[in-house]
């Protein structure tokens, strides 16, 4: 019998990984992370729990749909579980290496790149990949040749019928596999509250033209690293219109290079500028592509904002475009990036003013299209909170509704075993399943907030910087006082002065706005006062800073 597994990105977004197992053969299906809620302090990144892995002695290959942190971030966490390849496209694997690198995984041998139509044997498993369009290239379906019939598994996708690089939707292949018979569809379903089609990522070209003809100073889009499409678009634009252009942010400088290496990226001789160079160019032949699209406080867009960064400084001509989605949770923070920038006099456009963002995932007519060129026996909706993957199932049975043989629709979340046989599909029982934080400064796994927490304060205890900062000028109030628990050191009272200077230093440096602004400095004093005591004292503590506005 064949046992499918979720193990992250059903009844949330992100950690997207999927285990298909028959017999002694396990199949993983992407490795996604999540990125941390902000109560879970000093969590860089969220994974799934793999203790199943453990249970079923690792899974034979891991199987990549494409590129984006979601389905590929948490692979060198997969790889201790992990007894045979890795396969993905080859702009999905040219992403995957720089992280193998900085976790010192030499993997490179067991990374192999496939085509769309490419077939792939792994055990009783035959998988084909099938080229669907994203915001990004080189993305891929799954279709699953098992024992008891085709599983078709989606990934990520809309149905872009204008693709920039000319690489259509295989509608064709998705029909002649509905033809020949599919035992159960995964599909995405982040969008399917989106009523209609999802719109080419050419539609955002007529208002960036616009933005282009009417900027008298700097254009500086935030936008997704991995949106190549979008920075494809932009690098063009930026020709048209006689700009230079400068990649600034590390992500978005790697994927750059990265994507122009793969021929993913072009740009005509003397178009790219360093970030170093911007200042040396009249604002107006400059455009700034960055990331910080979702206000986090050490992006290359955030340090712009408040006037931090080495190169480029805003003027009140200047016009920054988030051309991307705030992801749910992030608004408060791009909200205060927004006010830094407006600080500084420059005109801010969003999604809301202009049409500069389109998704990359299908609306409900897509996921209906879907659903009529696949036929499945069984549909199982995948990608998505709770409230989607639900819609998405009442769409499915609208759609094959007076069908006969009806397809069955099954709602399932993290963990349920889906068995699939001769007779049929059920649900029979739950796989361990949860989520494991990783903090970035730390090799260690944590099994769940509490644990970390507790592991955290028990080895290296817990430092609470005090810090008053008038409300109304950004002074420093008195000097910071540094509270200790568990923290034991031989000269514990010196270190602890030196750190309060290191503090009084630190905010002194900055600037007002920073000062003014909780998150950011909030953020700014633990990331330096950790930086001092683990170079002091070669510690680690859990550093929970206190501002005190008065």
């Amino acid at each position: 019998m064949l046992e499918i597994v979720p193990l992250g990105g059903l009844g949330e977004f992100g950690m997207n990984m999927m285990a298909i197992t028959w017999g002694e053969t396990t199949l993983l299906v992407d490795a996604g992370v999540m990125f941390p809620d902000p109560e879970l302090l000093g969590v860089d990144r969220v994974i799934p729990d793999l203790s199943y892995l453990q249970q079923t002695g690792g899974a034979s290959a891991l199987v990549l749909t494409h590129g984006h942190e979601d389905h590929i971030g948490g692979v060198p966490h997969v790889i201790p579980h992990l007894r045979g390849p890795i396969y993905g496209t080859p702009l999905t694997l040219a992403l995957v290496e720089p992280k193998l690198r900085e976790h010192g995984l030499d993997k490179a041998a067991v990374l192999h790149a496939v085509r769309p139509r490419d077939r792939i044997t792994v055990g009783p498993f035959a998988i084909e990949f099938v080229r669907v369009t994203h915001s990004m290239p080189d993305c891929v379906a799954l279709a699953i040749h098992t024992p008891v019939g085709v599983i078709v598994h989606t990934g990520d996708f809309k149905i872009d019928q204008t693709p920039i690089d000319g690489e259509h939707f295989d509608v064709h292949r998705f029909a002649q596999l509905g033809a020949e018979g599919v035992v159960a569809l995964f599909s995405d379903s982040t969008n399917i509250d989106r009523p209609g089609f999802t719109g080419s990522e050419t539609e955002v070209v007529a208002a960036f033209e616009e933005i282009f003809s009417g900027a008298t100073g700097r254009i500086v889009v935030a936008a997704f690293s991995s949106s190549l499409y979008r920075v494809q678009l932009l690098v063009d634009l930026a020709a048209q219109f006689e700009r230079k252009v400068a990649f600034v942010g590390r992500g978005m400088v790697e994927n750059s290079q990265i994507a122009q290496r793969l021929g993913h990226l072009r740009l005509t001789a003397g178009l790219q500028i360093r970030d170093a160079d911007v200042p040396t160019y009249p604002a107006q032949d400059v455009l700034c592509l960055t990331t910080g699209s979702q206000g986090e406080p050490l992006s290359a867009l955030s340090r712009i904002a408040i006037d931090d960064h080495r190169h480029v400084k805003l003027a009140p001509d200047d016009t920054i475009v988030f051309s991307a989605r705030a992801i749910p949770g992030n608004e408060k923070a791009i909200g205060r990036v927004t006010n830094h920038i407006a600080r500084r006099g420059a005109t801010v456009v969003h999604e809301g003013t202009k049409h500069v963002h389109v998704s990359g995932h299908a609306s409900e007519e897509e996921l209906k299209l879907m659903l009529s060129l696949v036929r499945p026996r069984y549909f199982i909706p995948i990608h998505g909170e709770y409230r989607q993957l639900a819609h998405h199932a009442s769409i499915a049975r609208r759609v094959f509704a007076g069908r006969e043989p009806r397809t069955e629709v099954l709602l399932i979340e993290n963990g349920d075993r889906l068995v699939v046989d001769g007779q049929g599909a059920s649900l029979e029982g739950k796989a361990p399943v949860g989520r494991v934080l990783i903090d970035g400064t730390r090799t260690g796994e944590i099994a769940d907030e509490v644990l970390r927490d507790r592991r955290h304060l028990a080895e290296d205890g817990l430092v609470v910087p005090v810090i008053a900062i008038n409300a109304q000028n950004g002074t420093l109030e008195g000097v910071p006082e540094l509270i200790t628990r568990g923290f034991v050191m031989e000269n514990a009272d010196e270190l602890l002065a030196d750190g309060a200077r290191v503090l009084s230093d630190i905010i002194e440096q900055s600037s007002v706005e920073e000062r003014t602004d909780q998150g950011l400095i909030k953020e700014k004093v633990r990331t330096e006062l950790r930086r001092f005591l683990r170079k002091r004292s070669g510690r680690r503590p859990f550093v929970l800073p206190v501002i005190m506005e008065v």
